[in-house]
């Protein structure tokens, strides 16, 4: 199930821009914001084991892709931003620029490294992989159970983009941001916006409990709570 949503994002680029202090990443806080959305409710990013059962965890681990370099070419790999729900957005965006450098951007990278090559030769190995590390409560604590995936930078300007189904039970897929007009405190001004897929797996999830999670989501980004509190996160525990 996809939503497409618009979030007004104004006063965070304001905050994350503020003069006399270092830039702070826009993924590095929609990462935050999504992470404590999902910690309330833990059952957006939940997903079935081998025996069908759903399994839910109280830690929120979101996977960002990370261009780094390698030998032949800058590569993105998936970088594991563990207990993302009790992070500032200062340590998240250092984390996601020391990981630019990194040769691998953690255990998804180096999972995909090792076996990637081998599955591509074996008929439906592709399909096996992914579905192993879908199903595996081992694997899934290594890899997450969010993923963020932001192309607006590349493309520029306004534009909702949504990527093929993956082993991830939420996915946040980030577009553009643009200068639109936006109805505030009984006035029409301009505002910044970006637009955002918000993906969930229907056969987990009901739209309803959906539907409070990009709630909580929109409080989050347009408030900008998370970088106007001293509180760290949600606090969930691992």
């Amino acid at each position: 199930m996809i939503g497409l949503v618009e979030l007004d994002v104004t006063e965070a680029r304001k905050l994350l821009t503020a003069p006399g202090s270092e830039p702070l990443s826009m993924t590095a806080f929609l990462v935050a914001c999504l992470a404590r959305a999902a910690e309330q409710s833990p059952e957006v990013h939940g997903y079935r084991d081998w025996c069908g059962r759903i399994i839910v965890h109280s830690f929120v681990d979101v996977t960002v892709l990370v261009e780094v370099p390698t030998p032949e070419r800058p590569i993105a790999f998936p970088r594991v931003l563990r207990d993302a729900q009790t992070r500032s957005v200062a340590d998240l965006t250092a984390e996601l620029r020391a990981a630019k450098g990194e040769s691998f951007a953690g255990p998804p990278g180096r999972i995909l490294h090792r076996w990637g090559r081998a599955v591509l030769v074996i008929p439906g190995g592709r399909r096996l992989m992914y579905l192993a590390m879908a199903r595996s409560v081992r694997i899934r604590q290594s890899i997450g159970t969010v993923a963020v995936t932001s192309v607006g930078m590349f493309g520029g300007g306004s534009g909702f983009a949504i990527s093929p189904p993956t082993i991830m039970s939420l996915e946040m897929i980030v577009g553009g941001i643009s200068i639109r007009p936006r109805y505030v405190d009984g006035e029409v001004v301009p505002r910044e916006v970006v637009d955002v897929a918000i993906a969930v797996d229907h056969a987990v999830v009901d739209g309803a409990p959906a539907a409070r999670f990009v709630a909580d989501l929109r409080r989050l980004v347009e408030s900008a709570s998370v970088l106007t509190t001293e509180d760290a996160g949600g606090g969930g525990a691992p």
